[in-house]
């Protein structure tokens, strides 16, 4: 197991009912901008519950946050938040909503261009305005972690950045806010979970036996109650592991002490800012193609995650790994999602552009080793079309 430096302080209230928890979480006196998406959650009810529990204190609202949140619109709250004399954050959501919210509440207190938070890898954030979270759509785990990412129209960029200031100080976790959601964006959520504990669990033997098997559980969760929650949309039980399961894939617990890959999310990243596809399905196209073309250097994990998840434990080793692959693009097809850049309506001709977003942004060696250069990124593509 390698060396590891971990703290997570968001405390977690889960369950039915939560909501009305929200007042004595949120300090008395302070001046709240909620913030939310495309007003989803007035017809789901979570708006009327988060304002119920928010009486007494003062409110105001930013919506219009976009999947795959947007600089230019985050810019707009940031401007809001300063002339309001904002000093707390509540964001009502997903991982969109969330992540933006991450990046108001660090680029609220910059005295410099917000843009530099990108540029310096958030070395400049030294505070955020404190923020809360209210779930609504379980997938990316940015209720417990300090990660966000940005797109930025004019450019076609879309960038992370992470830093310990902007946790948020709980998130609430009540799965009857996921009854409501449309069958894409339950499969979405899924997918992106899977490929969060794929991107930490499915590199290379460092003998993190309880990190192993604690991602392992989260796969099985995902295999076993995914298509659950879309024939059982109104399953408490399945809503509920599914959640709990989505915050769990990135809160760093998983991803302690062990070597991390990330280049399935690089590409995928790309290809959603060249083509504004959602991020669960660029991990669907990528993260099949990448196992096979990655074959020999995870070749021991990809035995193990054969025969853990799977249940794939006798014959040749070969067929073992290319039948846990093609269930694993199977498992992503059944939860709605094409797993080919075909699918989506994209060729050949696309990929050039990908590589060249690649270079730019200096995603150039990628992976737990650093290997995947941008030749391997082209025949991860190209094994994709």
């Amino acid at each position: 197991m390698l060396n590891f430096d971990y703290q997570n302080p968001t405390r977690i209230l889960f369950g039915q009912g939560q909501i009305a928890a929200l007042a004595p979480l949120v300090p008395q006196g302070a001046r709240v901008l909620m913030l939310y998406g495309g007003g989803s959650i007035r017809a789901n009810g979570v708006y009327g519950e988060v304002m119920a529990s928010l009486q007494g204190h003062a409110v105001l609202e930013f919506g219009g946050i976009e999947p795959n949140p947007t600089y230019e619109t985050l810019c707009k709250a940031i401007e809001l938040v300063r002339s309001e004399r904002i000093d707390y954050l509540l964001a009502v959501g997903g991982g969109s909503v969330i992540d933006g919210t991450k990046f108001i509440a660090a680029a609220a207190l910059l005295d410099e261009d917000p843009w530099s938070i990108f540029e310096k890898r958030a070395a400049n954030v030294t505070a955020a305005l404190p923020f809360g979270v209210v779930l609504t759509l379980p997938a990316t785990g940015s209720e417990m972690n300090s990660g966000a990412v940005v797109t930025r129209r004019a450019t076609q960029e879309k960038r992370a950045f992470a830093s310990r200031h902007v946790f948020p100080q709980f998130a609430v976790l009540d799965p009857t806010t996921t009854y409501s959601l449309p069958a894409r964006q339950v499969g979405n959520g899924v997918v992106d979970a899977f490929a969060h504990v794929m991107e930490q669990y499915l590199t290379y033997p460092v003998n993190a036996k309880v990190q192993d098997r604690f991602a392992e559980g989260l796969l099985l969760t995902l295999v076993e109650e995914g298509p659950r929650a879309l024939s059982e949309p109104d399953n408490y039980e399945v809503r509920a592991n599914l959640m709990w399961t989505a915050t769990l894939a990135l809160n760093g617990l998983i991803g302690a002490g062990v070597p991390q890959d990330w280049a399935t999310h690089m590409i995928g990243h790309e290809l959603t800012a060249l083509h504004n596809l959602d991020h669960a399905q660029t991990l669907a196209v990528v993260l099949p193609a990448m196992l096979r073309v990655r074959r020999e250097a995870k070749r021991a994990k990809l035995l193990q995650y054969a025969a853990r998840v799977w249940n794939l434990v006798e014959g040749d080793e070969e067929v073992r790994i290319d039948d846990a692959i093609a269930r694993t693009e199977a498992f992503f097809r059944a939860m709605g999602l094409a797993t080919r850049l075909s699918g989506y309506g994209l060729g050949r001709e696309h990929i050039e552009p990908v590589l060249h977003a690649l270079e730019a942004h200096r995603m150039t060696k990628l992976g737990e080793d650093r290997l995947v250069t941008l030749d391997v990124s082209r025949k991860v593509l190209e094994l994709a079309l």
